[in-house]
């Protein structure tokens, strides 16, 4: 059971980030920039790509990418499943949040109002958050070497990108964004 909110989790996450993204193109706002400051970002999609089969694997009855797990326990990985709604919760909170703010990469020619106000008055970044909540609720539902890997890599990917968008925030927004660090974490 757990295993197919796992993979309805993804469903859901890529449903909100993507029809989000189609209603602002609508509204004549180019939402998607991923990978034109690094061309490396485009590395990441047959990653994701990756990781969606080996999440979708027991759904679909898919062969098998690995049947190692490092624990078996119902208690485990229905808490994993409370991480992803969890995580889902937030999202949807951080997309309603964002308003017309809301960007896929880093938006250096139009990137509209700076967002302290909702979710972001505590959490800077609560989108990655999210993902992070999902990606550990992620491996404790499937608990095996190659969620742990995804797990530690997406932190990893997050915090990179965290890193440049606050970069590029730092020089467009200046003392306004300032202020809003002082008085915000990072992530929680």
């Amino acid at each position: 059971m757990q295993e197919y909110f796992a993979a309805l989790t993804i469903i859901l996450m890529l449903g909100m980030v993507w029809t989000r993204a189609l209603l602002m193109k609508k509204s004549g706002i180019e939402v998607v920039h991923f990978g034109r400051i690094d061309k490396k970002d485009f590395l990441i999609p047959p990653f994701a790509f990756f990781y969606f089969y080996v999440v979708f694997t027991p759904v679909l009855h898919l062969p098998p990418v690995s049947g190692q797990a490092f624990f078996h326990s119902g208690v485990v990985s229905w808490a994993g499943a409370a991480f992803c709604l969890t995580g889902l919760s937030l999202l949807v909170l951080s997309l309603i949040s964002f308003g017309k703010s809301f960007r896929i990469g880093i938006d250096q020619s139009q990137p509209d109002k700076l967002v302290t106000t909702g979710i972001f008055a505590l959490t800077r970044n609560p989108i990655y958050v999210a993902f992070g909540l999902i990606l550990m609720g992620q491996f404790l539902i499937h608990s095996n070497w190659i969620f742990l890997l995804y797990l530690g890599g997406g932190f990893w990917l997050f915090h990179r990108q965290v890193l440049r968008e606050e970069s590029f925030m730092r020089g467009f927004y200046g003392e306004e964004y300032s202020r809003y660090c002082r008085r915000v974490r990072r992530y929680f």
